[in-house]
């Protein structure tokens, strides 16, 4: 992964550049083709932002769950075209999973998701002992 340096005054900063396009990975360990969704991560205040790139997918056909300290995303895709023949075909037909840790500093209770237009995203609430808090300064 390429990585480049931004200078600012009295402190330098890393910052992480996109990872190649053409990496795609397919799982075969499950029986069928299964795809690790694409996702962006973002940050806020009071949470986290997950979108996972997921064509394809149905609400109905999509698990999303907390299990032993990870956040699980299970897709599941019906096939199309299944009764033609392609002369060429580059989009590939699979199921979609990921995994990832999730920490103490997300209230799992309330995370949320929806699904639109082949993008999953998944609302992280942190925790109220995470969240930044302004402290009231009393003049004396």
């Amino acid at each position: 992964m390429a990585e480049a340096t931004l200078q600012q005054p009295e402190q330098q900063e890393l910052v992480k550049q996109e990872a190649p396009a053409e990496i795609v990975t397919v799982e075969r360990t499950r029986g069928t083709t299964t795809y690790n969704p694409r996702v962006d991560i973002a940050e806020t205040a009071d949470e986290m932002l997950l979108y996972a790139d997921v064509p394809g997918v149905e609400q109905k056909n999509l698990d999303l769950r907390f299990e032993n300290g990870e956040l699980i995303i299970e897709c599941r895709v019906e096939p199309r075209h299944a009764d033609e023949k392609f002369l060429y075909a580059e989009y590939g037909i699979g199921d979609f999973y990921r995994a990832f840790s999730i920490t103490e500093v997300i209230d799992a209770e309330k995370t949320l998701a929806e699904l639109k237009s082949g993008v999953l995203t998944i609302h992280l609430p942190k925790t109220e002992a995470v969240k930044p808090r302004k402290i009231k300064v009393k003049a004396v």
